[in-house]
């Protein structure tokens, strides 16, 4: 019996050690494309302009059963140009000699304001104050207010507007400073910017260069505008607005866009391009009505469907090819991409002690990634959604770690995992 378990002993010491996984202190992502891929493609606009085809060629391809027509352009929206500040400065300035500017609150008749005046706006209590320092003279306060409208009439007005370190130029409309409560933060002051939707607010968009071949640019002009179109009927309690001048909408800079040097005309020609007449504009219908519209810089070659990203089916965001988002001469940056993440962040992101290895759970018919499953040294897994993975890595694209294409000789490809 004691020699029975002195070779068993022996036995279990000759058994190798359990290996603990190497833990990668980084990890490689290989990729196409940049954005959610779903609609209009805007390296694939460029693509098609570039071949002769026009803006209503380019966005009925993108939005297939949709139409481009004109639709009311009456509308002013209200753009915020300035979110949850305590503080900001407007610079009333003038490039002629009729500019007219006015002051106005609900406690304050509206009073002309000197041109190149400043008026400083910060938080007194759960109101906004108001300075005005015109040069050469002493500063002149307001009584504080929960909101303020700054208008102007004149041609070759302009606004700067500055928080922080950050200026705008701003040309059109009004603009209106107004207190709002923000929870468990206080008041806090949020900016807007009104004009008109049709036109000057479109002037400031800047979402492609304005340097693109003119079909490119009225695409994205009537996008934008279709865009503007479907936030138009609510005004958002937090912005006090309609849409923010941030990506998060549509990236708006103001005056700067159509100020460009060289290029900044051909924009704002784009734009009046796609204006049909006093009251009406080109947008993008659905059955007459403008629709629910999205772009996006580029892809993999393919487009996205709506149920793959947001789980809603949109008949006119399906999935189309997009080819020339894989040309590199036409999308240098974003035709291929590689991001090296640490493991660190891998680790953060699938909220384990650590990552040794991932694997992609679900793909989309276009081979995006939906979601991604990351495996600890421990051998515990946890599976996200793409967006919760890509989103804080800053991962350009769900497509990513893509099957590799194997050409046959017919042509025809099979996809090798």
């Amino acid at each position: 019996m004691k020699r029975f378990l002195l070779i068993l002993i022996l036995l279990s010491s000759a058994q190798p050690a359990y290996a603990t996984p190497e833990i990668p202190s980084t990890f490689t992502f290989k990729g196409s494309g940049y954005g959610h891929g779903v609609g209009m493609s805007q390296i694939g606009a460029k693509g098609q302009a570039l071949e002769g085809k026009s803006a209503q060629d380019i966005l009925t391809y993108y939005f297939p059963g949709a139409a481009v027509t004109p639709v009311d352009n009456s509308q002013i929206i209200r753009v915020n140009v300035a979110h949850q500040v305590t503080a900001a400065a407007l610079t009333i300035s003038s490039q002629a000699n009729d500019c007219s500017f006015g002051l106005a609150s609900e406690v304050q008749p509206i009073q002309q304001v000197v041109p190149n005046s400043k008026l400083t706006f910060t938080m007194i209590g759960k109101q906004v104050g108001v300075i005005a320092k015109a040069a050469n003279q002493a500063p002149v306060p307001f009584t504080a207010a929960s909101n303020w409208t700054i208008s102007w009439t004149g041609t070759d007005c302009v606004v700067l507007l500055k928080v922080g370190t950050q200026t705008m130029k701003l040309k059109y409309g009004s603009i209106t400073v107004r207190s709002v409560p923000i929870t468990g933060k206080g008041y806090k002051i949020e900016v807007v910017n009104s004009m008109r939707l049709s036109d000057e607010y479109l002037y400031g968009i800047s979402e492609v260069p304005s340097s693109w071949p003119m079909a490119a640019l009225e695409s994205q002009a009537i996008v934008s505008r279709t865009y503007a179109l479907s936030r138009i009927k609510n005004v958002r309690k937090d912005c006090d607005c309609n849409v923010y001048s941030s990506k998060y909408d549509q990236v708006y800079i103001g005056y700067s866009k159509e100020a460009e040097p060289k290029y900044g005309v051909l924009w704002r020609n784009a734009v009046q391009a796609t204006v049909v007449e006093t009251s009406t504009a080109l947008a993008i219908t659905y059955n007459g009505v403008p629709i629910n519209v999205y772009f996006f810089s580029s892809s993999a070659g393919q487009t996205q469907r709506s149920i793959d990203v947001w789980g809603t089916d949109i008949p006119y965001l399906t999935s189309v090819p997009d080819p020339w988002s894989l040309d590199p001469k036409l999308n240098p940056k974003y035709a291929n991409w590689v991001r090296v993440i640490s493991q660190k962040q891998m680790a953060e992101v699938f909220g384990l002690p650590d990552v040794v290895s991932y694997s992609i759970a679900l793909r989309s018919k276009t081979d995006s990634v939906m979601k991604i499953t990351g495996t600890s040294s421990s051998g515990k897994q946890k599976t996200i959604s793409v967006s919760a993975f890509k989103v804080p890595l800053k991962i350009p694209s769900s497509w990513f770690d893509l099957p590799a294409k194997i050409a046959l000789p017919d042509s025809s490809t099979v996809v090798s995992n």
